[in-house]
């Protein structure tokens, strides 16, 4: 009798070496393609895939597709320019890239069975930790030690600041990276004792 292996609905949080390659090179070189390297690829091959489908070149009526990208642009564009200010609409790109690359991973990680992308720690630590850096040294460059002064209300006594709480309050892009990532794994341990539940 033939017999079916099932994964864990909590497999798809393992990240699991596919292809490797030892070489004796520069000491001991190990290049390791793994399911997170390889859903990521995937993933970038679906965005650019979706925008190449509704890219609009020469149709004078545009399609379904080139329709809902525009309004996804044009709602981005919104937001951008509401919290950014006008003028720094030149982050539209990032924004545009980053929102597309973590709408498709969370949709591909829907399939039951496949690799969670957004809910591995490294992916949601590496870019929380990435963007914070890039926008203070960004901020610091463009406002000078001005910029601790935005974390102030303005008109504020000298004396009533707290300052190491004040310097350290816009750190908080990692602790919402771990509360989304926490949420992702409960929600697929739910699905997993939902799973045990209703196979017996």
């Amino acid at each position: 009798m033939k017999t079916l292996f099932i994964l864990s609905p909590l497999s798809q949080f393992e990240v699991t070496s596919l292809i490797g390659l030892n070489a004796p090179i520069l000491g001991h070189l190990n290049l390791t393609l793994t399911n997170l390297g390889l859903y990521s690829l995937f993933v970038l091959f679906v965005v650019v895939g979706l925008h190449y489908l509704g890219n609009n070149e020469s149709n004078l009526i545009p399609s379904k597709w080139s329709i809902s990208f525009e309004s996804s642009y044009a709602s981005l564009s919104s937001m951008v320019r509401e919290q950014i200010g006008a003028q720094s609409e030149i982050y539209l790109p990032f924004v545009y890239s980053l929102f597309f690359f973590i709408l498709i991973g969370n949709l591909i990680s829907n399939v039951p069975y496949s690799f969670a992308i957004t809910a591995s720690g490294v992916v949601s630590l590496g870019l929380s930790v990435t963007i914070f850096i890039g926008v203070t040294i960004l901020a610091l460059s463009i406002h000078g030690i001005k910029f601790f002064s935005f974390f102030i209300p303005a008109g504020t006594p000298l004396a009533l600041v707290r300052a190491p709480y004040e310097d350290v309050c816009c750190l908080r892009s990692c602790p919402i990276s771990l509360v989304y990532l926490t949420n992702l794994i409960d929600a697929s341990c739910e699905f997993s004792r939902l799973f045990k539940l209703i196979s017996y």
